[in-house]
């Protein structure tokens, strides 16, 4: 173990006048863009000055090389001083700072990947750690490197619950590579927080979650070098630095006072900065501070063209549910490449997730029943391209976690999420576990791509489509098992639907997906034998929808078209085949969904009492011919 040497005089006096220099920066930003949050930055000047000036091992020139210590501010609005650290560093010129918050500049309110030196976006508080930690947990485990991983937490954001997940998940994982520095300035936004300076309690709490704590004057440069050296030291237990800091800090008139919060400094500035420029000990243009480059090596990784190991080979007579299919896609895609690993929420045993075991425990993290932090720790390990992130939960418990899905969109991240027991089909467990917005949910996220394999076979290639498509996905996977519909040699193509039955003399298109496509074509059937001729289509992915094909399909299937979705009407499957037949004349949409909230039940019983079952999907096929 290294021992701490106390650093020189000039040294000390370059880091505190970094720290000034970070506020300057910070006042000047906010009042060019008259907006942001200066007064937060304060709190945190002497913090990051040690951080980036002393502290931290990375490559300027390359924000996100491999071998980088990794560092998320938690708390987003305090951005300026992030883009001014990064200035100050040499990344880019200092003048750009007071483009901060343009339209045309990338220095936004809030972190976003835009920037060459942002992982994630952030902003929503609470989100930070969780994806530090699936750094963190990437480093150790999988890169088994010696870049160490930052993050900087507001006090207020504390009191946000995917916090004390995330510092469960880190203790428990025992990520000594990692270190949470709480700024704790005593105010929030509106009014003091609720433990204020009272240090003891953050202590006891982050201790009793199996952290190493270590108390710090947030301001005294001597005691953050030692505090964040004492936490290299640690081993077997990740490190809170809890940095007792004020709000507004040098900033006279406006230290320690409430109603600041997210306010430039206006009328104050000249005097404020005049203040700053006294506490410099001499006047001088260059500093004498060097950063680090990392040291450690880190594997080459690469998570391109994934395939399945082996195809899909199944049987025409089989049965098989697609949640099972995913599972056994996912331990193909695992033989293939050892990046790709699955992350579930005590659910892995349902969701089949567990079969990545199969190939190797070790591409299997357990995140407990925990959804928020289960999002943000895959976010994190799949930050520069390090693993293929399977997310995995029912699908009605992924609503607890879209704060972070939505903030994962924005981070421009790349995690595949799967939902299984969707929909009123999962039978007597009833509504609290039934996915019925999920569909909804994914569809809003810009730039996800939403997939619901209706058999094995389909899932098998929605898997392994899931695994190369940049951006977020959702996979809807269902609990009941279901007969083979396609070939194993079938291809799949994102954005593209396939037409399960036809004929020449088809006088409506029933579109389904998952349970409800066996369901309509069961009532196919049942209309055939009546002498009606359906057509019956499959979307594959709700989106993008093959709006091409449903149009054209709908106009030789006698311009009628009947949607039947497990799902709430809102949203769904339904509303995405009206959104794309909305220009066409002519065409009509019946829709069939589950319109009030469902109940425990046999599954065929709830089809039917819920009016998307064959016998449904045939009445309202007969209504529509009339």
């Amino acid at each position: 173990m290294s021992r701490y040497h106390k650093q020189d005089n000039k040294l000390l006096e370059d880091l505190a006048e970094m720290a000034n220099r970070l506020r300057i920066h910070s006042i000047n930003s906010t009042n060019a863009s008259k907006s942001g949050h200066p007064t937060s930055c304060s709190s945190m000047a002497e913090i990051m000055s040690v951080l980036f000036f002393h502290t931290m091992r990375y490559k300027v020139s390359q924000p996100k090389h491999v071998a980088n210590d990794r560092f998320i501010l938690s708390k987003g609005h305090a951005a300026p001083i992030l883009y001014a650290a990064w200035a100050e560093a040499g990344l880019f010129p200092v003048k750009d700072l007071e483009n901060l918050r343009k339209i045309d500049s990338d220095l936004e309110g809030h972190p976003t990947p835009r920037l060459s030196f942002i992982d994630v976006g952030t902003g929503s508080l609470g989100q930070g750690l969780s994806i530090a930690a699936g750094m963190a947990y990437v480093g150790k485990y999988y890169d088994k490197s010696d870049y160490r991983v930052y993050c900087l937490v507001g006090d207020g954001e504390s009191a946000e619950g995917s916090i004390w997940e995330a510092l469960h998940f880190a203790s428990f994982y025992r990520l000594d590579n990692l270190c949470v520095v709480f700024d704790i300035n005593r105010l929030g936004q509106s009014q003091p927080t609720a433990l204020q300076h009272d240090i003891a309690t953050y202590e006891k709490r982050v201790d009793a979650f199996g952290f190493h704590a270590i108390t710090a004057d947030g301001h005294d440069i001597p005691e953050l070098i030692k505090a964040f050296h004492d936490a290299s030291q640690v081993k077997g237990k990740p490190t809170a630095i809890l940095a007792k800091t004020y709000k507004g800090k040098n900033f006279p008139g406006v230290e320690d006072k409430e109603n600041w919060h997210g306010k430039p400094l206006g009328a104050n500035s000249s005097s404020t900065l005049e203040y700053l420029r006294t506490l410099a000990k001499k006047e001088r243009k260059d500093l004498n501070l060097s950063i680090s480059e990392p040291a450690g090596s880190v594997p080459t990784v690469n998570i391109a063209n994934i395939k399945l190991s082996s195809p899909p080979e199944y049987k025409p007579d089989d049965s098989v549910a697609t949640r099972l299919a995913y599972g056994t896609a996912l331990a193909k895609l695992a033989r293939s490449n050892a990046r790709v690993i699955a992350l579930d929420g005590d659910t892995k045993n349902s969701t089949f997730a567990d079969k990545i075991k199969q190939v190797s425990a070790d591409n299997y993290i357990e995140c407990f029943i925990a959804e928020q932090n289960l999002v943000g720790v895959a976010m994190g390990a799949a930050c520069r391209d390090r693993t293929v992130a399977f997310v995995s939960t029912f699908a009605a418990f992924f609503t607890r976690a879209f704060d972070q899905i939505r903030m994962g969109a924005i981070s421009q991240t790349n995690v595949n999420f799967v939902g299984s027991h969707c929909g009123i089909s999962i039978g007597e467990d009833g509504p609290s576990q039934m996915g019925l917005e999920d569909i909804a949910l994914f569809r809003t996220v810009p730039g996800a791509t939403v997939f619901y394999p209706s058999d094995a076979v389909s899932c098998e290639r929605a898997v392994e489509l899931a695994a190369n498509t940049k951006g977020i996905c959702y996979i809807r996977t269902s609990r009941p098992n279901t007969s083979i519909l396609y070939k194993n040699s079938e291809v799949f193509e994102v954005g593209k639907a396939k037409v399960v039955k036809h004929s020449a003399d088809d006088k409506v298109l029933i579109v389904g997906g998952g349970v409800t496509l066996h369901e309509a074509v069961s009532a196919s059937k049942l209309l055939a034998a009546k002498g009606v001729h359906a057509r019956v289509l499959d979307p594959f992915t709700i989106k993008p929808l093959d709006a091409a094909g449903i149009i054209r399909n709908a106009k030789e299937a006698g311009h009628k078209i009947v949607t039947v979705e497990d799902h709430y009407p809102e949203g769904g499957l339904g509303e995405a085949v009206l959104s794309a037949v909305a220009s066409e004349k002519n065409i009509v949409v019946k829709k069939l969904a589950v319109k009030e909230i469902a109940r425990s039940g046999p599954p065929a019983a709830l089809l039917d009492m819920f009016g998307i079952s064959a016998s449904a999907i045939v009445k309202a096929v007969e209504e529509l011919l009339r």
